[in-house]
């Protein structure tokens, strides 16, 4: 992939720097998760509010701006799918009622695009 344009690299850090109230909540029940996320990742043209690289999974939170962006969402969501990744979308007013719940959908997509565990674990040790 190319290196990032200054300006985006700049462009993130601002956004990082000045996280809304709802992004500040989420990222604190995403801070700790593995595989890592991280927060205003540069891609392409674009920049995502929150990313796991090694399972290409994105989060985007929305505002009240995206009611009159729909068609720039979904060519952002186009293009991010196009590279492989999983692009998850929640209102922001759906973070800020609901955070725990958005965190556990967000988890349960991270399980979806690890997988299942070892298709033959271990026995367990019972009875010894």
């Amino acid at each position: 992939m190319p290196r990032i344009a200054p300006h985006m690299t700049a462009n993130a850090r601002l956004l990082r720097n000045a996280a809304t109230a709802e992004e500040r909540a989420l990222w604190s029940r995403l801070r700790h998760l593995r595989p890592r996320f991280t927060r205003q990742l540069p891609i392409g043209s674009y920049i995502v509010d929150f990313a796991c690289r090694s399972i290409k999974l994105v989060v985007e939170l929305d505002g009240s701006q995206h009611i009159d962006a729909v068609a720039y969402d979904d060519s952002r969501t186009l293009f991010l799918e196009s590279l492989g990744s999983r692009v998850l979308r929640f209102w922001n007013s759906e973070v800020r009622e609901n955070t725990d719940g958005v965190a556990e959908a967000i988890m349960a997509a991270v399980a979806h695009r690890l997988g299942p565990t070892h298709p033959k674990p271990l026995p367990s040790r019972e009875g010894l």
